[in-house]
């Protein structure tokens, strides 16, 4: 049975809840009834009136005032609308160049002059980086000759235990060897991707796609076939259906779970769709896992693995979003692939740096990561409904975004006449980074009046200043 219709009991307190704030019952700035008078009313424990708030706070309908209790969030004027179905892109191929432009962004996000809205990399004071580094140097002293040794692939195997554990919350069942470790999920996409594909082979994305998997296949001399997405569903099954029919495509490359730039969460009917058709095309599937961990909800998503019964799933990760982007520390799990991509794991870049795998292991087997994964995932989604109303407040009018329900990234349809390469060039002046729209896809001129924002900052006067200005340099643009 599809997950979707199976309804949680929180979730059905959360439904009604919502509702009444829809329809006017409950209004902005109202007290919502105490947890236990709720518990009472509803004839659910607390703890279930507990996962309602927070589900519905993580929806930004509902505040928790310290001492105070749970209110009906005000909100100055309504949300934007949600974008459509991306446009249909071309059915042919394409050769990617991208990389230019994106170095620009990038060079432009490490600027600490910047505000930095363009690349999705998440603030420091989000991340438990004293804890981390602690455990760091109490490696370094302890390790002794370990810590200067290579760690060969497939790379430490405390951390791949742990990994394993964790798949099975997942819904995976994976084992230590299973998995490989990486210098990020960067280079997990780019040895699955050699693992599979030869120079001049279609590769099916997502559109738009992360740029950074757009660089990948430009790198390999790939590529890319783009599939229309849509904005809470993500990839159309049908779309991509109807182009295996007609054509051969060495992988399929998508981020089912929050994606990048969109936000998008496939269905988990979907993914059970995606894996048994790509095992009728015998075609790879390469999942991007990166933000599988930053889910607003009550639970992780299952991955597409879960349902791979012939290891054609190649699944990779990172921690980069999620406890330190510097410590380049991934994964991959490519099930019949592995032997190649241990051996071209070994061929580019020999070992994952030893110091930073112990270490994250340590803080997954101490429990430290899931305390932290609370705590992060409530402030993330925060962030991203401050964002949106941002952009509801000193946006132009008929200004849309993506309602992700996981990930820090926002997708943000301008008006037509709005140039977002225009536009980026004079956020830059402005001293404001943002990733512009056409970065997202293989054809130059796609996404021409859209940006994707980063909402991996705290919210706080000098983000706020900047939304403003970014919002009366797009009115001036249309």
């Amino acid at each position: 049975m599809d997950t979707a219709h199976r309804s949680k009991l929180y979730e059905q307190v959360a439904e009604r809840i919502g509702d009444a704030i829809a329809t006017g019952t409950l209004r902005p700035g109202e007290r919502l009834p105490s947890v236990r008078e709720l518990s009472t009313r509803e004839r659910v424990s607390i703890s279930t009136v507990l996962q309602a708030y927070v589900h519905l706070e993580s929806m930004g309908l509902v505040e928790t005032r310290p001492q105070s209790g749970h209110y009906v969030r005000r909100r100055e004027r309504p949300l934007p609308a949600e974008p459509q179905v991306s446009s249909r892109p071309p059915t042919t191929a394409s050769p990617v160049s991208v990389s230019a432009l994106v170095a620009r962004v990038y060079r432009s996000a490490s600027d600490p002059r910047m505000v930095p809205l363009g690349a999705g990399i998440p603030a420091a004071e989000l991340l438990p980086t004293r804890r981390l580094n602690r455990e760091l140097a109490l490696l370094a002293r302890e390790a002794g000759e370990l810590a200067v040794a290579y760690d060969m692939p497939p790379g430490c195997p405390e951390l791949r235990r742990q990994l394993a554990r964790r798949a099975l919350d997942w819904g995976c069942t994976l084992g230590a060897d299973d998995f490989i470790t990486t210098c990020g999920a960067s280079e997990a996409l780019h040895l699955s991707l050699l693992a599979v594909a030869r120079t001049g082979d279609t590769i099916a994305i997502e559109s738009p796609a992360y740029y950074g998997t757009l660089r990948a296949i430009e790198a390999l001399g790939l590529r890319a076939l783009e599939i229309p997405c849509h904005p809470r569903h993500g990839m159309e099954i049908e779309a991509l259906e109807a182009v295996l029919a007609k054509r051969r495509v060495a992988a399929v490359l998508i981020v089912p779970s929050f994606s990048n730039p969109v936000g998008s969460c496939m269905p988990e009917v979907n993914r059970q769709r995606l894996v048994t058709l790509l095992a009728q095309h015998d075609v790879p599937l390469i999942e991007d896992d990166l933000y599988g961990d930053l889910h607003f909800g009550a639970e992780r998503p299952r991955p597409c693995k879960a349902f791979d019964t012939d290891g054609r799933v190649l699944l990779c990760g990172s921690f980069s979003k999620t406890l330190a982007p510097g410590y380049r520390v991934g994964w991959v799990a490519p099930g019949r692939y592995r032997e190649r991509v241990e051996l071209l794991k070994f061929a580019q870049t020999v070992a994952t740096p030893t110091l930073p795998q112990l270490a994250i292991a340590r803080f997954l087997q101490g429990g430290g990561y899931d305390r932290h994964l609370r705590t992060l995932r409530r402030r993330v989604a925060a962030q991203v409904e401050r964002m949106r109303e941002a952009i509801a407040e000193h946006f132009p009018q008929g200004t849309c975004a993506t309602r992700p329900t996981g990930n820090a990234l926002l997708w943000v349809e301008l008006p037509p006449t709005v140039d977002a390469l225009i536009l980026h060039e004079r956020a830059l002046e402005a001293g404001i980074s943002i990733a512009p729209g056409p970065i997202f896809s293989a054809q130059a001129r796609r996404y021409s009046h859209h940006i994707r924002l980063n909402c991996g900052h705290p919210w706080s006067p000098r983000i706020e200043a900047a939304m403003a200005t970014l919002g009366s340099l797009a009115r001036s643009l249309a």
